[in-house]
């Protein structure tokens, strides 16, 4: 049998594959592929007829996208029986509860969290390079503690060497940098996500055995809960809790840094807005932001209303502060594409330290991984010994 799926030059278009799925049991009605933010992006206009597949002469089912070569996408597939599902939102919470990946894929899968199935990744020939992302033979593993600090659990990726643990398992100093000051820091939002899902721990392991990235302690904030919407929505009380709560406990516990320049935070989507005001609110402890995929129309639903962009415009009106931003966004995220490209005018203009990318993808941790690893490597990288 082919691999799976199937990549061919599109004749028309060098810069461009043809890219066919396949289902194998025509046993279905019908199998809808989900292709990340591409296939939502049609759901949202209300038609999913671009992505249902088509019966074949010899039973299996198939289709094929047209996809620029440095595409990366997660994906899945989703086998019917009966009508094709809907567009509402409880359709397509159903759709993902149970849409599985390609069982011909190669590529190791994306792990997923709340019971649903993994997702395959396509990653076409000319897609970033993601070197840090695998877990590595021979590269020093680091150490993830678990902790509560101001009703929060962080779970705190430690590198290699850093120090040894006393028998009650807390932190007891130490370890090959003891004399070399205090360690950088990053906090990740998001942290049940990067943690015990995507095992991030191996990307700051792969970084650190590189040199790419200083000895620097993960601090992985739990944020995906209830209390989400209000947490990552500009909430001063909620970077206030990080700055004066959270990093003086880590310099405390494990000898983190207190110098905003080797500090980052790092979010994704509402994570991504809320990494850009910490550093705007408090860049007395946030001297570095990595954002990805940021929600930048906050607090409006759509660009169109008055009040949208809020950040930004504090960006525009505000006294300059001293932070640096790693900003990148998707250029299949329709929604959110316009204001970050707004927001990078925004910074550019008032001379802020920007880096910013646009990558052919979605809002999507298949291509957020590895912009997390470039994104620490640019902030955090040239302060390595």
């Amino acid at each position: 049998m082919e691999t799976l799926p199937l990549v061919a030059p599109d004749p028309a278009d060098p810069a461009y594959r043809l890219v066919t799925f396949v289902h194998e049991d025509a046993s279905y009605d019908g199998v809808l592929a989900l292709l990340h933010t591409v296939t939502d992006k049609d759901r949202h206009a209300g038609d999913l007829a671009p992505h249902l597949m088509t019966r074949r002469d010899d039973g299996r089912w198939s289709i094929t996208y047209r996809l620029r070569a440095d595409h990366r996408a997660s994906y899945q597939l989703y086998p019917f029986r009966g009508d094709a599902p809907g567009t509402t939102r409880a359709d397509w919470l159903r759709v993902l509860d149970h849409a599985r990946p390609d069982p011909y894929d190669t590529a190791p899968r994306l792990p997923a969290r709340d019971g649903r199935h993994p997702s395959s990744v396509l990653s076409l020939p000319d897609a970033p390079t993601q070197p840090y992302v695998r877990r590595r033979e021979g590269v020093p593993r680091g150490r993830t503690v678990t902790h509560e600090v101001a009703g929060r659990r962080v779970d705190v990726h430690l590198p290699a060497g850093a120090g040894t643990f006393a028998a009650d398992g807390r932190f007891a100093g130490g370890g090959r940098f003891a004399g070399d000051g205090p360690l950088a820091v990053a906090v990740l939002l998001d942290g049940e996500m990067w943690g015990e899902v995507l095992s991030v721990g191996d990307t700051l392991d792969n970084l650190a055995a590189d040199g790419a990235i200083p000895p620097t302690v993960a601090l992985l904030v739990h944020t995906m809960g209830p209390g989400r919407p209000d947490d990552l929505s500009c909430n001063p009380a909620f970077v206030d809790l990080l700055a004066d709560r959270l990093l003086p406990w880590a310099a405390t516990e494990f000898g983190t840094t207190t110098d905003p320049a080797a500090t980052v935070i790092a979010g994704q989507s509402a994570g991504g807005l809320t990494a850009a005001f910490a550093a705007f609110r408090r860049p007395d402890r946030f001297g570095n932001a990595l954002c990805q995929s940021g929600s930048f129309w906050w607090p409006d639903e759509t660009e169109f209303d008055e009040g949208s962009e809020w950040l930004t415009r504090q960006f525009a009106r505000e006294q300059r502060r001293e932070a640096r931003f790693y900003v990148e966004v998707g250029l299949q995220e329709w929604m959110l594409l316009p204001q970050n490209r707004h927001l990078s005018d925004v910074l550019t203009a008032r001379g802020y330290d920007l880096a910013y990318r646009e990558f052919n993808g979605g809002h999507d941790y298949a291509c957020w991984r590895g912009g997390l690893a470039d994104g620490l490597a640019h902030l955090l990288g040239g302060r390595a010994d």
